[in-house]
């Protein structure tokens, strides 16, 4: 094999003859010259921190996409699949991450659930993650959301960093908006990582303690406008990853985009790949090759270094992509599931008047980001209910427990979401993913709600006159077993559907409403248990008696 090498450890490019054996790279021989169309070759990406479940496919076959675009390993934290079905949830995702040859390094999830202000379908204790931690497929201690349980020394906390600490496992980070004494003491508890800044300072603040920054650009949240500056400042230890990917993201690009846009910015080549390829694999311990002698033979070959068209991947000296096209095979998965909730009717989302005020606390969305804000707005005042004004853009949000038959919903208001008609809903709703649902009227919201427990998960639309559209996703309500290419090009149509039809304001409307119901992200959210207040980490009242201000 020749081509031009990309030495990323000695910062040089040079023409090279490659000899594979057993899986391996037997020798790197530096030639003269190759031909002029033999591209370049360099060690695969990797994406350092991603939530395989959000690309609504199990592992094998996010692998058969991923391949396409570079990608030869990620880390991955599988918590949400863990709170739905707990430690048989990481199991699943273990298993069928053997089917295929993408490097998959999974993680503990350290919060099950995200905090004690929701209901989730699991609970992992200190000694359950202890258990999975001791397991050698288990990598690291995946992302501690819960910052104020390290803050203020939560036991359970405490015992799951340290048996992370004892047995030499990463711990990663999540503290978004994290600043000043408390993120030094946040971080002084031996986390290394954060992927969740989403300012420059912010940024610059947490490198400068010496954590590992990761810079996302996922389906929702996408941070690498504000960030990528870093790879200037702290090019040791910077990273690359997607959290979130939708499928229809994925059909398009993952990390070699990341890469492309780095550069673009005027991003030292060098420093670039080794954020996209280098950093994950040391500081995870990954055993992915990275073009040295010895090495396994994962690496990909691409037609220019500007936009990185990726030509062919390989992974253990085995060709799993060439030209835009996967080699490897569908395969269907198994589909376990844990969903109790029962259908339920309009009357179920009727929401009292306690002030007669009409002035409501308001989850405020913001395009792009994960992140949302409180406002305060007026909903609709009729005898003794709160209902929806679409015209202010000021929706109704539920919450359905899906784990428990006939609890009762938590009923609240949203602003962001722009629709004038109809509803949407979804059983992907981070963490705990119970029944998440944005609509006009307590009917329709009914509706979509109704289609998701039928389906027992997935993602709804309703336009209110009588046309629902639903994406099964019957592993565990997150993921699907069919073919990825197709269930890309099924939810690109729902998606699209749900945006000119109930004129839906957000790029990604649906991975908007999947964080809305996820209480450890500022500053106000709605769980199964009521209205969410992050910054005071307490429930709040929806109806104000009189204004705030």
């Amino acid at each position: 094999m020749h081509a031009q090498l990309v030495d990323l450890h000695n910062r040089r490019i040079y023409p090279a003859e490659i000899t594979l054996e057993n899986g391996h790279i037997r020798r790197i021989r530096e030639v003269d010259r190759v031909q002029a169309d033999a591209g370049y070759l360099l060690p695969g990406f990797v994406d350092a921190h991603v939530h395989i479940e959000s690309s609504m496919l199990p592992p094998a076959e996010f692998a058969r996409m991923a391949v396409v675009h570079g990608t030869v390993a990620t880390v991955s934290d599988p918590h949400e699949i863990a709170n739905v079905l707990g430690a048989a949830g990481v199991q699943f995702m273990l298993e069928d991450a053997h089917r295929a040859p993408v490097k998959f390094c999974f993680g503990a999830p350290s919060c099950v659930p995200a905090t004690g202000f929701e209901s989730a379908g699991a609970v992992l204790d200190a000694a359950a993650v202890e258990l999975l931690l001791h397991n050698p497929a288990i990598g690291y201690l995946s992302e501690m959301m819960n910052f104020p349980g390290v803050l203020h020394g939560d036991a359970q906390v405490l015992a799951k960093l340290a048996a992370a600490k004892r047995l030499g496992k990463p711990i990663d980070g999540h503290a978004p908006g994290l600043r000043g004494a408390e993120a030094r003491r946040y971080f002084a508890a031996g986390i290394s990582t954060d992927h969740e800044c989403f300012t420059y300072e912010e940024g610059r603040e947490k490198a400068q303690l010496g954590v590992k920054i990761l810079i996302r650009e996922g389906s929702a949240a996408r941070n690498f406008e504000a960030l990528w500056p870093l790879l200037h400042e702290f090019p040791d230890q910077i990273m690359f990853c997607s959290d979130d990917k939708h499928p229809d993201d994925l059909l398009n690009g993952h990390i070699d985009r990341l890469v492309a846009r780095a550069l673009a910015k005027g991003c030292d080549l060098f420093d670039t790949l080794r954020a996209a390829c280098v950093h994950p694999v040391e500081h995870y311990r990954l055993p992915v090759g990275l073009l040295r002698e010895g090495d396994p033979a994962d690496f990909i070959r691409v037609a220019d270094l500007t936009e990185f068209r990726v030509l062919e991947t390989w992974i253990d000296g085995r060709c799993v992509a060439e030209k835009g096209e996967t080699r490897l095979l569908h395969q269907a998965a198994d589909t376990p599931n844990q969903f109790a909730a029962l259908p339920r009717r309009p009357d179920d989302f009727k929401l009292q008047s306690k002030h007669q005020t009409g002035i409501v606390r308001l989850i405020r969305a913001w395009d792009g980001e994960i992140v949302t804000g409180s406002e305060e707005g007026h909903a609709r005042l009729q005898e003794d209910l709160l209902l929806p004004y679409p015209a202010q853009d000021v929706l109704k949000i539920v919450v359905v427990n899906r784990y428990t038959p006939a609890a009762p919903p938590a009923i609240g208001f949203v602003r962001g979401f722009g629709i004038q008609r109809g509803a949407l809903a979804s059983s992907v709703a981070h963490d705990s993913h119970n029944i998440v649902a944005v609509g006009t009227d307590d009917a329709t919201l009914c509706t979509a709600v109704n289609a998701i427990i039928e389906a027992r998960g997935g993602v709804c639309a309703t336009n209110g006159a009588g046309d629902t559209r639903v994406l099964p996703l019957p592993i565990a309500g997150l993921m699907s077993p069919v073919d990825g290419y197709a269930l890309a090009q099924t939810y690109a149509q729902l998606d699209t559907w749900t945006k000119n039809t109930l004129q839906c304001a957000l790029k990604a409307p649906f991975m908007a409403l999947s964080f809305l119901a996820l209480p450890v992200i500022p500053a106000l959210k709605m769980t199964d248990l009521g209205l969410f207040d992050v910054e005071k980490f307490d429930f709040t009242e929806v109806e104000l008696a009189y204004p705030s201000v």
